[in-house]
């Protein structure tokens, strides 16, 4: 992803937020979202996030049509797992971010980020990637699960719009050679 790329994944994630969870947050919450604040406040994160976040864009015929973000995880009760031996800097990775545009869903795209996605969380060290999915978001839930990610029992609530959303966390190792597909 380039500064070049900002608008337009300001607009996969609005218009993936808008569809992935209607019914799931406030509709008039989703409705107000605005590509071009979306976009402001990416640009601003974009200049200063660490050199261990990576932001991977997927396109079809010049345009971005999905986008995704690993970088470490920011949960601070994440500890190394059986398979992972401590090191100077964090082991435990998370997808941030994963979106593609609505029409495009089921077509490979969010494959092909998750993917490149954790071939960069491994490039960064990371021996285990982390996600949150909102509860009751089916599609994405199966999706990761498919991947190879489980539930691992943890569980947070957001305010969105004046009304709570609870998370699920999942997490897969990508340590190679173990239970988990690489």
């Amino acid at each position: 992803m380039t500064e070049a790329d900002i608008e337009a994944v300001s607009a996969v994630r609005v218009h993936g937020w808008q569809t992935a969870y209607r019914g799931l947050m406030p509709q008039a919450y989703l409705d107000a979202m605005s590509v071009t604040a979306d976009a402001e406040r990416r640009r601003s994160w974009f200049a200063r996030r660490s050199p261990e976040v990576s932001d991977l864009v997927a396109e079809r015929n010049g345009e971005v049509v999905g986008w995704a973000c690993v970088g470490p995880a920011r949960d601070p009760d994440i500890a190394p797992g059986p398979a992972e031996l401590p090191a100077p800097r964090p082991t435990a990775g998370e997808l941030l971010a994963l979106y593609v545009a609505p029409t495009l869903i089921g077509t490979g795209i969010g494959r092909t980020l998750l993917t490149a996605g954790t071939t960069r969380a491994r490039a960064h060290g990371f021996h285990t990637l982390y996600l949150w999915v909102v509860r009751g978001n089916t599609r994405a839930q199966r999706f990761y699960e498919r991947a190879g990610f489980t539930p691992d029992g943890a569980e947070e609530t957001h305010e969105v719009g004046g009304s709570s959303v609870p998370e699920l966390r999942y997490r897969r190792s990508l340590v190679l050679g173990g239970s988990a597909p690489p």
